[in-house]
């Protein structure tokens, strides 16, 4: 049975007493989906049939349905939004791009979403295509696209809602580092989230609108600054840092809601695994006086929608010969979190990087660089199937070879650790290369101790590198690789080339050396 934890000890009452004109209004909300339609393993990864079946798998589109379904009929009001990044993430976004994500999203019925930085992955073209598909407003507010055509005119800062009788105005924020994160063209510039919010409330508060949502894929930390340095936001529903606030579970970074002032701050983790229902209470000014609530975990308990179960088995069809063949076995699981992969030394960061150098060590490459947040999953022990690959590796990025000095390869170390306290995706997971970093210096001035084939780096000589060629080409801060002599972005998709390497040599090991040192 679906339970709901939503106790008085979680309730934030902020006046004495209730007006008799008080709204009441629940708000479901989702981040950082990342096209997990199936269950998902307890490593975030895909979960086998028979572990869903023995109720061992949590999320999944068809759970989702039901546990929607389940917290609407608690509310006489509720809106549900999306805090963006529904984007990539397995073979389905690979093969329909926002075609499934749309149809399903309009099934749950959403009231609205905000841009994430991998909605713009196959740059503006999908993205408003998948605007055309859905049934709800796609907002985002600190970016100009009046140059980019296909989302002019089309893709608004904010919007109104009506529900229960009353209008609720809803702004969509996102990443002021899109550009680098992702690949949204040159015609769309992005400016601070805090001027952008306050500019959308002005206009919204101007109007009437006094029960403000923000929707915001800009990082747990981004939101409590603008919830702090902005005035009349009621809640902020956020995104991009996957972070989990819970009153109940001791690994949660924040309590649900966070307060900021009158502002409450939620999010839900990521990929499906939980739901988000916040409810909260507005006096006639539109001023909070009670904020409660408890993500819901959507484990084995919660019960799929039969239906739904049969769309996406449909839509898995043409995946299946793909994602079904067995490429190579582990050992050991191999561990891909995020937690690790953007702070430190990974046993997945390893393997991918092991791999991008054993493949062109022969053209005299000797160092690979790969970015901590393009490795998306673990894999766990056993045989590993090539969607498995694919769910770790889903940019559909390919090899990139380029030759640059060792003054900017230390420069690249030093972007790849300039946010590392913020969990940004830019971290470096290197072979052929060892380094050290110490995070409480500033930004710019962390990295030492770099040695390349066991000898201290020549600021001076000239090195081949191997990247992806997102990373190459500027993406996560890497702008010193732009202009890199000798580039060559079009080598083989890096998830076959992960798979190739982990087939030669019998069940595969994994393993840290040291090669990244946290001083």
């Amino acid at each position: 049975m679906l339970s709901r934890i939503l106790t008085s000890t979680c309730a934030l009452a902020l006046t004495a007493g209730a007006a008799a004109a008080d709204y009441s209004l629940t708000i479901l909300h989702t981040n950082d989906y990342h096209d997990r339609h199936e269950p998902i393993s307890k490593y975030d990864g895909p979960c086998s049939s028979e572990d869903n079946a023995a109720g061992e798998c949590f999320g999944g589109t068809a759970r989702l349905v039901n546990a929607v379904t389940d917290a609407r009929s608690r509310s006489n009001n509720s809106i549900l939004v999306d805090g963006g990044d529904q984007f990539n993430g397995t073979l389905f976004y690979t093969y329909y791009k926002g075609t499934m994500t749309a149809e399903f999203m309009n099934l749950l019925g959403y009231d609205g979403m905000t841009v994430g930085n991998h909605e713009f992955d196959d740059g503006p073209e999908v993205l408003a295509g998948f605007m055309d598909a859905v049934e709800f407003p796609v907002l985002m507010s600190n970016a100009d696209v009046s140059a980019e055509p296909l989302l002019a005119e089309k893709l608004a800062k904010s919007t109104v809602i009506e529900r229960g009788g009353e209008m609720i105005g809803l702004i969509g924020l996102t990443p002021e580092d899109t550009d680098e994160l992702a690949s949204p063209g040159d015609n769309i510039t992005f400016s601070d989230p805090i001027a952008a919010v306050q500019g959308e409330v002005d206009k919204l508060t101007a109007e009437g609108v006094n029960k403000i949502i923000v929707l915001s894929h800009s990082s747990y930390a981004v939101d409590l600054e603008v919830a702090a340095n902005t005035t009349g936001v009621d809640v902020i529903v956020g995104g991009h840092s996957n972070t989990l606030l819970s009153n109940t579970n001791d690994r949660a970074e924040g309590p649900y809601p966070t307060m900021v002032g009158d502002t409450a701050v939620v999010q839900a983790y990521a990929y499906g695994k939980y739901l988000g229902e916040l409810n909260v209470t507005f006096d006639d000014d539109g001023v909070i006086t009670e904020a409660a609530g408890e993500p819901i975990l959507i484990d084995g308990q919660v019960v799929e929608d039969e239906s739904v179960v049969a769309r996406i088995a449909e839509l898995a069809e043409p995946l299946e010969e793909i994602r079904t063949q067995v490429v190579a076995e582990t050992a050991e699981e191999i561990v891909g979190v995020r937690e690790d992969c953007r702070a430190r030394e990974c046993p997945m960061g390893n393997l991918v990087a092991d791999a991008m150098l054993a493949r062109v060590k022969d053209q005299g490459i000797q160092v690979a660089i790969q970015n901590g947040g393009g490795v998306r999953a673990s894999i766990d022990a056993g045989p590993v199937t090539m969607g498995e690959v694919y769910t770790v590796l889903p940019f559909q990025n390919t090899l990139s070879t380029f030759e640059v000095t060792g003054d900017v390869l230390v420069a690249a170390l030093e972007n790849g650790v300039s946010q590392v306290e913020e969990g940004a995706g830019r971290f470096p997971q290197v072979a052929g290369m060892s380094f050290a970093f110490d995070a409480s210096a500033e930004a710019g001035a962390r990295v030492s101790d770099v040695m390349i084939g066991g000898e201290a780096i020549d600021l001076a000589a000239t090195y081949g590198v191997v990247s992806n060629n997102y990373v190459r080409n500027g993406g996560d801060g890497y702008a010193m690789f732009k202009d890199a002599a000798n580039a060559y972005d079009f080598g083989p998709d890096l998830a076959e080339v992960m798979a190739s390497f982990m087939a030669e040599g019998g069940a595969y090991t994994p393993y840290t050396d040291g090669r990244i040192t946290v001083k």
